[in-house]
């Protein structure tokens, strides 16, 4: 069969993971080129294909996969269908999902949360969606099943309300939402949340999750479920130059090795992985996720203390960008003694 040759439009965790997959999965298909439109953020290459300035790209015949997040489509396709570029697809969320699950299946042989055997007593699940005052409205309408809970990150540091429950009530950490982004609802959940599963989503992302795989998380006694992780190159150290200051990545190595110095020993193999968990999403059983919120956040506030300009000083969500690193960290360690699944990603547009 004659090669296909393919751009990706994107340079980053959605592209790198499309791209991963396709090479894996598709070998008649070869990806020629990353396209962007601000090349001074990104990679010059990736595992040796060129990273493009959309401008000089001129390939009008070549098929080229939107590989970014959903929200983002429409406002990359007109972006082409200006350059005269049409012959392209939108890879949305779901597409990803099952194109990334074909991949895992084959490079690492996961345990998928819809495959799994269902059994006859639905879990006791309590899963928050994140929401922000500031937050872009989502053009369509999304039905919630009862067991997903609507709260208000940030509640203290605003008087609109966007929702019934906030993350300002009893012990919390809301004053802090311009860091810690949707980990102060993390925060609370982890204090508050009262149920047998408990997860936190984001307004726009979430896990796919059916009513029946509730009856899959105790027949299986599925510890955490945890989307399809993103696949960086050359490996997931590249996160966090994306996102972070050198010296606020400097800052959570000395918490981690002031405070939890098995996982520090730990982190530079674990990061020498290609495999990234980002958004800080998850669902686990109340003692796990609790056990996690209780290890994450007391390095969360030295990571803050260590910080220059110090986090009562700053208003820019590194601190979230650190707990995507740090929920990555934590669950490739306990990779062996904790039952994680996976599924897929959800985006609300």
């Amino acid at each position: 069969m004659e090669t296909q040759e393919i751009a990706i439009y994107g340079a980053r965790m959605v592209a790198m993971s499309i791209y991963h997959a396709i090479k894996e999965l598709y070998p008649d298909c070869r990806i020629t080129a990353f396209l962007v439109t601000d090349k001074e953020n990104n990679q010059s290459s990736i595992d040796g294909i060129p990273v493009v300035d959309l401008k000089d790209f001129e390939r009008k015949d070549m098929k080229i996969l939107i590989g970014a997040q959903d929200n983002y489509h429409d406002e990359i396709a007109a972006a082409l269908e200006e350059k005269g570029l049409r012959n392209y697809v939108k890879i949305k969320g779901e597409t990803e999902a099952r194109l990334m699950e074909q991949y895992y299946r084959r490079v690492r042989g996961d345990s998928f949360l819809h495959s799994l055997k269902k059994g006859e007593r639905k879990a006791d699940a309590a899963v928050y969606i994140s929401k922000f005052h500031g937050d872009r409205p989502i053009q369509n309408q999304y039905k919630l099943e009862e067991w997903m809970h609507p709260i208000q990150s940030g509640a203290a540091l605003t008087d609109c309300s966007v929702c019934e429950l906030k993350d300002d009530r009893g012990e919390n950490i809301s004053l802090k939402n311009r860091n810690y982004s949707e980990l102060t609802s993390m925060y609370w959940i982890g204090k508050h949340g009262d149920a047998e599963y408990l997860g936190l989503f984001h307004y726009r992302r979430m896990l796919e999750l059916s009513e029946e795989d509730l009856y899959r998380l105790p027949e299986n006694n599925i510890d955490v479920v945890l989307a399809y992780p993103a696949v960086y190159y050359p490996d997931i150290s590249v996160h966090h130059s994306y996102y972070l200051k050198e010296g606020d990545w400097n800052a959570m190595k000395q918490a981690l090795g002031e405070l939890e110095p098995e996982y520090a020993a730990a982190m530079p193999e674990i990061f020498k992985e290609k495999f990234f968990h980002n958004h800080n999403i998850l669902i686990a059983k109340k003692k796990v996720f609790q056990d996690y919120c209780s290890w994450l956040f007391p390095v969360l506030e030295r990571v803050e203390e260590l910080s220059e300009p110090k986090g009562r000083d700053r208003a820019d969500r590194y601190i979230g960008y650190l707990g995507e690193n740090l929920t990555t960290l934590y669950f490739l360690y306990h990779k062996n003694d904790l039952n994680i699944v996976y599924t897929g990603r959800r985006m609300l547009v």
